[in-house]
C-alpha cells in the first residue's frame, strides 16, 4: 500500500461501501416525495413511511463508514516532512491536469455556495407549507450559518490533520447524506438537517483555497485562487437562482434541497483529479502517487528559503496578521449579510419604489463577476496586499457614503453611488480576503487559519439574525455607524501586519511565518 495511487487510501472498500448505503439511503426518501407531488407537493403531516425510515438507517450506517473508510489506519506522522517544502518551480506552465483541478475544484465552491444561496428562495415556500411566521422562518438561515461557522473550523482542522483531498471528500459525503432535509415532513427536522447541511458545505470554501495555493504554480498562484473563488462564489449563486427558476414551479421548494444528492455525487465522481498536498503523500508513504505529482504539476521537494532579513518578528506579526483577517471577514460579514442583506427593506422603508430595490439586487449580481475579474488582475498584476485594502477603502467609501443626511441620500443618483460603493467592495473583498489568507499562513496550520477566517466572514450572519429575532434590522445609516470603525481599524492593521504575497513562493513566505 506504500506505492499505491489511491483516491482514498488503504480503506478505500469501507469508504465506496459507505457512499453507496448513503446513496440507496437518499434514493428511497424518493417515493414518498414523488406521492407528496400528486398532492401539491406538501409533506407536512405526513407520517414517514417504512422506505424512509430504512434509508435513513441506512445513511446513519454508512455516514460512519465512509468517514472511517476515508480516514487513514494511522495518523500522519508530520515530524516525517519536518523542514520539508514541496513547489513547481517559478516558470512551470499550466498543464491540463491543472486544468482539471480547477475544473473540479470551482465545481466544488458552486456547490458548496449554493446551500445558503438556496435559503431565500426555498423561504416563501417553507413559510406557506408549514404556516409559520416571518420570525420563526428565521431560525432556518439562522442555523444554516451557524452550521457553515462551524463546518469552517472542524474541516480546516480535519485538512491539516489527515489532509485536504481527505476533507473534501468528507464534506462532499456528509453534503450528500443531508440532501434529504428535502424530505422531512416538519420544520424541526428541517432545521436539524439545515444545520447539518451547513456544516458539511462550511469546510469547502477554505480546503479549496488551501489547496490550491499548494498545488498551483508560484507565478499563476495568485490569480488562480481569486479567479477561481471568485467565479465559485458567483456561479453557485447563479446555479441556485437558475435551479429555483426551473424547479421550484413544477416541483416545490423541496426539490432544491434534493439538488446536493446528483451535484455531491458527481463531485465524488470526479474526485480522481483531486490531488493531494504532497506532505500528506509523503507521510502516508504514497510515493507513487508522490511521484505522480511531480509528472502532473511539476511539484518536487524544493529547500526552505531563509526569511526576509527586513521580515518583522514571525509570532507578532502572524497575530497581527490574523487580527486583522479576522476583523476584515466579520466585517465583510456584517456589510453582507447585514446592511445588504435588508437593505430593499429598509430602502422600502425609506419611501422607495420596491422596483427601485429590487433593480438594486439585478445590479449587484451585475457588477459581481467583473468586480471579481478586476480584482484577479490587481491582484496578481499589481499587489496583493494592496488589492486587499484597496476593496476594505472602497467598503469604508459606502460605509462613509451611508452616513450622509437622510435628506441628501433621498436624491438617486447618489444613493445608487453609495450602494455601488458598498457591491463592488464587498464583492472584491470577499473574492480576495481567502485567498490572501491562505498564502500567508505555514503548512502546518493553514487549513485551519483559512478555516478561522471564513467563520469569521460567516458568523456576522448569525449575529445579524439574532438581532433580527429581537426585532433589531439593520438600517443604513445604522449599520454604517457601527462598522465604519471596524472596517477602518481592519485597513490600518492590514497595511501594518500584512505582507506582499504577489510573485513570492510559498516556500518563502513560509519560511518568513516560521517563529
Amino acid at each position: 500500500m506504500a506505492n499505491r495511487v489511491s483516491v482514498v487510501g488503504e480503506r478505500w472498500p469501507l469508504f465506496w461501501a459507505g457512499c453507496v448505503a448513503i446513496g440507496a439511503g437518499v434514493l428511497l426518501h424518493l417515493p414518498m416525495l414523488a406521492m407528496a407531488h400528486t398532492m401539491g407537493n406538501h409533506l407536512t403531516g405526513m407520517p414517514m413511511d417504512a422506505w424512509m425510515y430504512l434509508g435513513m438507517a441506512l445513511i446513519a450506517i454508512g455516514v460512519p463508514a465512509a468517514i472511517i473508510g476515508a480516514l487513514p489506519k494511522h495518523r500522519p506522522n508530520h515530524d516525517a516532512s519536518a523542514g520539508t517544502t514541496f513547489e513547481a518551480p517559478d516558470d512551470t506552465p499550466l498543464t491540463r491536469s491543472h486544468a482539471a483541478v480547477l475544473l473540479v475544484l470551482t465545481l466544488g465552491l458552486i456547490i458548496d455556495t449554493m446551500k445558503p444561496a438556496t435559503l431565500g428562495f426555498v423561504l416563501p415556500g417553507m413559510r406557506g407549507e408549514y404556516g409559520i411566521a416571518k420570525s420563526t422562518a428565521a431560525l432556518l438561515p439562522f442555523v444554516a450559518l451557524a452550521g457553515t461557522t462551524v463546518g469552517s473550523f472542524i474541516w480546516g482542522w480535519l485538512a491539516d490533520i489527515y489532509g485536504r483531498r481527505v476533507s473534501i471528500l468528507l464534506s462532499t459525503i456528509l453534503f450528500v447524506s443531508t440532501s434529504i432535509c428535502g424530505a422531512m415532513p416538519s420544520y424541526g427536522w428541517n432545521l436539524v438537517m439545515c444545520f447539518l447541511m451547513g456544516c458539511s458545505a462550511g469546510g469547502m470554501l477554505p480546503v479549496v483555497y488551501t489547496l490550491l495555493a499548494e498545488v498551483m504554480p508560484p507565478r499563476h498562484r495568485s490569480w488562480v485562487l481569486v479567479l477561481v473563488g471568485g467565479t465559485g462564489l458567483v456561479g453557485g449563486y447563479l446555479a441556485a437562482s437558475g435551479a429555483a427558476h426551473l424547479f421550484e414551479p413544477l416541483f416545490g421548494w423541496r426539490s432544491l434541497w434534493l439538488q446536493g444528492f446528483p451535484t455531491g455525487l458527481l463531485l465524488l465522481a470526479l474526485a480522481r483529479w483531486i490531488p493531494e498536498s504532497p506532505r500528506f503523500l509523503l507521510e502516508r508513504g504514497l510515493h507513487a502517487e508522490l511521484a505522480d505529482m511531480t509528472r502532473k504539476f511539476g511539484i518536487v521537494r524544493r529547500a526552505r528559503p531563509a526569511a526576509s532579513a527586513d521580515a518583522p518578528p514571525p509570532a507578532t506579526n502572524q497575530r497581527e496578521l490574523t487580527a486583522a483577517l479576522v476583523i476584515t471577514a466579520l466585517s465583510w460579514s456584517f456589510v453582507n449579510f447585514g446592511l445588504l442583506l435588508w437593505l430593499p427593506t429598509d430602502l422600502q422603508d425609506r419611501g422607495f419604489s420596491a422596483e427601485l430595490a429590487s433593480g438594486i439586487i439585478a445590479s449587484s449580481a451585475l457588477v459581481a463577476l467583473p468586480t471579481i475579474m478586476i480584482a484577479a488582475w490587481l491582484y496578481s498584476r499589481w499587489s496583493s496586499k494592496w488589492t486587499l485594502i484597496g476593496t476594505v477603502l472602497l467598503t469604508l467609501a459606502g460605509l462613509a457614503g451611508a452616513l450622509l443626511p437622510a435628506a441628501t441620500l433621498a436624491w438617486p443618483p447618489l444613493l445608487v453611488a453609495v450602494i455601488a460603493l458598498l457591491v463592488v467592495g464587498t464583492n472584491g473583498l470577499i473574492a480576495v480576503l481567502l485567498p490572501y489568507a491562505a498564502e500567508n499562513y505555514a503548512l502546518a496550520v493553514r487549513g485551519r487559519a483559512t478555516g478561522l477566517i471564513a467563520a469569521s466572514s460567516k458568523f456576522g450572519g448569525v449575529a445579524v439574525q439574532l438581532g433580527a429575532f429581537a426585532g433589531l434590522i439593520p438600517t443604513l445609516g445604522g449599520a454604517a455607524v457601527a462598522l465604519i470603525l471596524p472596517m477602518g481599524l481592519s485597513a490600518a492593521l492590514i497595511a501594518r501586519a500584512g505582507r506582499e504575497t504577489r510573485g513570492r513562493s510559498l516556500r518563502e513566505l513560509e519560511a518568513a511565518a516560521q517563529p
